[in-house]
């Protein structure tokens, strides 16, 4: 009676707690929020200031006495107080202000992680005010969120292409027969682009700027008809602001590094699958999900590498969300379930 109690006011969650982004699934109303994973505090007080969306306008941009910083890298807690405080914000932002009852939470975690890491994650939920916090591994959320029937005795492969990691995993019967989790992703491929700048032009520019690159013109593969952008920076020799125009053409080159080291997992990745597992992939193919797949011509490219038909989920932005908010939902038979595999 308790239990039922505490779910029928208790407003369970699932959270894709990324490196870039924070997206939070509530039980029966679907994603009620998608903010960036930042937080600007003090740099000797440590006083919040902002956190998500005001924060990010931030970076680069703060006083000496303020930082604007990302409290995740590569997936992981790096700044434990900074952490909690953007967990508890959001929870709050979102959480039925009515009623007292912490919420159920699920996060979806890298699947390479350790023990201490995962203890970690959990631990600031809980600080942040959650009653209950289980973990999901992004891959297997990913692929639940991208509609991919894990269940099945069936071989899929899933890509989550995120901010600070890229997930992939080959699964079948609920399960992942096959895992990779390797810190080149979202992230890295905007610091190719910043180091791209200051190599050829002399130009420093902001992450920020940098991701706006990649979004308006970024591409891996050759494009029906090329692009060019207006670029603002400083200029590293004079110190002076400066614009120059840049190409898509360029961009690419600039993200062929990164872009060819997440081929390369997903081709190791598909060797060290099971023959009969394989054999599946050649029908159903690879899915890609996060916003790292956004990249114009991935899917093509990666299909000429593999030879394996490729497809992007729907709304792959928001795949672990929704796979965290699902697994949510049906935590209660999972856990009853004696077939678990989860």
């Amino acid at each position: 009676m308790f239990n039922y109690l505490f779910r029928m006011f208790s407003n369970d969650m699932g959270i894709d707690l990324g490196t870039a982004s924070v997206l939070i699934y509530i039980k029966g109303q679907g994603i009620v929020l998608r903010e960036p994973s930042v937080v600007a505090m003090g740099k000797s007080t440590k006083k919040i200031f902002a956190i998500g969306i005001d924060a990010k306008r931030m970076l680069g941009k703060t006083p000496d006495n303020i930082i604007a910083l990302r409290p995740l890298r590569n997936g992981v807690i790096a700044d434990f107080d900074a952490t909690e405080k953007m967990i508890r914000y959001f929870i709050k932002k979102v959480h039925n202000r009515r009623t007292f009852i912490h919420p159920r939470v699920v996060i979806g975690v890298p699947s390479g992680i350790t023990e201490v890491e995962k203890r970690a994650v959990r631990e600031s939920a809980e600080q942040a005010g959650a009653r209950e916090v289980h973990l999901i591994d992004e891959p297997l959320a990913a692929a639940i969120g991208a509609g991919i029937p894990i269940q099945e005795p069936e071989g899929s492969l899933i890509v989550d292409i995120g901010g600070g990691t890229t997930e992939v995993a080959v699964l079948s019967l609920g399960g992942m027969v096959v895992k990779k989790s390797v810190g080149i992703a979202g992230d890295e491929m905007d610091e190719a682009i910043v180091n791209y700048f200051r190599r050829k032009y002399n130009l420093i520019i902001g992450e920020n700027t940098a991701e706006d690159v990649k979004m308006e013109i970024g591409s891996a593969y050759p494009l029906e008809q090329e692009m060019t952008l207006d670029v603002k920076g400083r200029d590293q020799i004079t110190g002076l602001p400066r614009i120059i125009k840049i190409t898509s053409e360029e961009i690419r080159t600039a993200l062929a590094e990164p872009i060819r080291q997440i081929i390369e997992i997903i081709k190791n990745t598909l060797e060290e699958t099971p023959p009969e597992l394989s054999a599946d992939l050649v029908d159903c193919g690879i899915v890609l999900s996060g916003g790292g797949s956004l990249v114009r011509g991935f899917d093509k490219l990666l299909a000429q590498e593999t030879e394996l038909p490729v497809s992007r989920a729907d709304d792959p932005l928001t795949c672990v969300a929704r796979g965290t908010g699902i697994y949510m939902e049906e935590l209660d038979n999972i856990q009853q379930s004696p077939f678990n595999r989860f």
